[in-house]
């Protein structure tokens, strides 16, 4: 029954009836048997450019990488369906699908997200093009998801410099975390790490510089208190601030040089 079905395959590869081939081609398709539709499809683009049936052959063609999840592929092809057929009924469905390709391409927050962006861009192009698609809910969803692996990357690479004892660039990876995503879930444990890593780094610094930052972790102590008085790291942070102000004031128990 295999040798059958191959064999019928084979046929319709090998024949030169296009109308045969463009069938059975939505045929494959239809029934999730893509990698069977795409060498016919393939083939069709060349000979129905400039027809009636050009839009459907490409159109197809592009779903049947989607199908088999090339999803490298399925994008280009859905995003140049998108602009050689800008007129067609088809074009909002396929530029909302070149973004979900690079949706799906999207990886773990621990990785590189450079697909992730692409895939907000390529969200918002398709949001800016159609904002009133019966889609754009869907789009504007995916956008959400999208933009909090990001959010979630950015922190665990400012985190990242508290585990390696990078405490100055610690500080400030932080800081601009705060400041680039000010309603994040992650805003106190980020501020917390502030005040640890700024008391490291006071004490890892210099005599004439480490009075400086000592009052630093102390302003940063009382920003985290206020703003997170329950806290799971108060007590934590409130050690580093008692030993922050016991090395402050034992500086100024000190003699000034002359």
């Amino acid at each position: 029954m295999l040798f059958v079905r191959c064999s019928d395959y084979n046929k319709v590869l090998k024949s030169t009836d296009a109308d045969l081939k463009y069938r059975k081609a939505v045929e494959y398709y239809d029934s999730s048997e893509c990698y069977k539709s795409l060498p016919l499809l393939e083939e069709l683009i060349g000979l129905t450019r400039g027809t009636q049936r050009a839009e459907d052959v490409y159109y197809y063609y592009a779903q049947s990488h989607y199908c088999t999840k090339d999803y490298y592929l399925a994008n280009y092809y859905f995003k140049s369906f998108a602009k050689t057929f800008a007129n067609s009924p088809r074009a909002e469905e396929c530029l909302f699908l070149a973004a979900m390709c690079s949706y799906k391409l999207s990886p773990s927050y621990s990785l590189d997200q450079m697909d992730t962006r692409n895939a907000v861009d390529e969200f918002q192009l398709f949001l800016d093009k159609y904002p009133g698609s019966n889609l754009a809910d869907s789009a504007n969803k995916m956008v959400e998801t999208l933009n909090f692996k990001i959010e979630r990357k950015n922190f665990e690479v400012a985190s990242g410099y508290v585990k390696t004892l990078k405490y100055k660039a610690a500080v400030q990876a932080l800081k601009q975390f705060l400041k680039d995503y000010p309603a994040s879930q992650f805003n106190e444990e980020a501020h917390y790490m502030i005040v640890k890593s700024q008391y490291e780094y006071a004490l890892g610094s210099i005599e004439t510089r480490r009075l400086e930052r000592l009052r630093a972790t102390n302003e940063s102590y009382l920003t985290f208190a206020l703003s997170y008085p329950d806290s799971k790291w108060l007590k934590e942070a409130e050690e580093y601030y008692k030993k922050s102000s016991a090395q402050i004031e034992k500086a100024k128990a000190q003699p000034k040089k002359k």
